[in-house]
């Protein structure tokens, strides 16, 4: 019975001194209170002093004439990136795949190129010239032409319209939907991935496929998905412009594709081992 008494006393007295604090709120004069986000003091430093008055195009501190300052993202740069020039066993080849643009950050001139050279001969090559422009932060879109060569086969044009960029969970993307003449179409896909062993020891894994509208009898490849690629190759970068490496690829072809190379006397799927040097600059 005491306990209970102690009980009610004590919630009694917080319920009162609530009331109280809530009374003496309601009583207060915020007229005086100066707000935050109201006008500036009229002894208040001018912002733009900690610039020493510069600003960009106009105010009393800018400069006259042309316009003196820049931002980072108005500025032209370049940059060439070799991912793949490899040497592989099998197929006793050399293959590159080199990327070079120029511009600004969010419009580009790019370069794509990819071959495989045996024997001193260049068998075929595939380049691409595009107009990228930034989709989002992560994200270029790009249009453009690629052009075909073949050592033995037809030469082929393509526009082509796509997308580059960095995925979540950190995939390199490059999608690429083609149209060419006679109403061939095609769609190239690849993603990459880098994985850190250490701050210098780097796996990356790999995959790239290719599909086709139409037969294409001339270069042996046939409709719907032509070939993947599947590789892994483990690189260590004395620094980041000069990284050698070496991996394994396996590939693979479908559908008429396949039987053309059959036809040919040529393996449809292999594996095979390589070593290369990835840079940029």
């Amino acid at each position: 019975m005491r306990l209970n008494t102690v009980k009610y006393l004590t919630t009694l007295v917080v319920i009162v001194g609530a009331l109280q604090v809530n009374t003496a709120l309601a009583q207060m004069d915020h007229g005086d209170m100066q707000m935050q986000g109201g006008s500036a003091p009229a002894d208040a430093r001018d912002p733009h002093a900690y610039s020493d008055g510069y600003t960009l195009t106009e105010g009393p501190y800018a400069q006259p004439g042309p316009r003196q300052l820049k931002l980072a993202d108005e500025h032209a740069f370049w940059s060439v990136l070799g991912d793949r020039l490899e040497y592989q066993e099998d197929s006793d080849s050399t293959v590159y795949d080199i990327q070079a643009w120029y511009g600004t950050t969010y419009n580009r001139f790019v370069i794509k190129a990819e071959g495989d050279i045996a024997d001193g001969t260049l068998e075929e090559s595939s380049t691409e010239l595009l107009w990228g422009h930034a989709l989002n932060a992560y994200f270029d879109t790009q249009f453009g032409v690629r052009l075909d060569l073949y050592d033995e086969g037809k030469d082929r044009q393509w526009l082509a319209i796509g997308m580059q960029g960095l995925a979540p969970y950190w995939f390199e993307l490059d999608v690429t939907a083609y149209v060419g003449d006679d109403g061939r179409t095609a769609l190239s896909a690849e993603a990459e991935y880098e994985l850190l062993l250490t701050q210098r020891l780097i796996l990356q894994p790999r995959a790239e496929l290719n599909l086709y509208g139409k037969d294409d009898l001339d270069n042996r490849l046939g409709s719907g998905l032509s070939d993947l690629a599947l590789g892994l190759r483990l690189r260590y970068e004395f620094s980041r412009q000069f990284s050698p490496y070496i991996g394994v690829e396996w590939t693979d072809t479908y559908g008429d594709t396949a039987d053309y190379r059959r036809a040919a006397g040529q393996d449809t799927s292999g594996t095979q081992f390589v070593a290369g040097l990835r840079f940029w600059f």
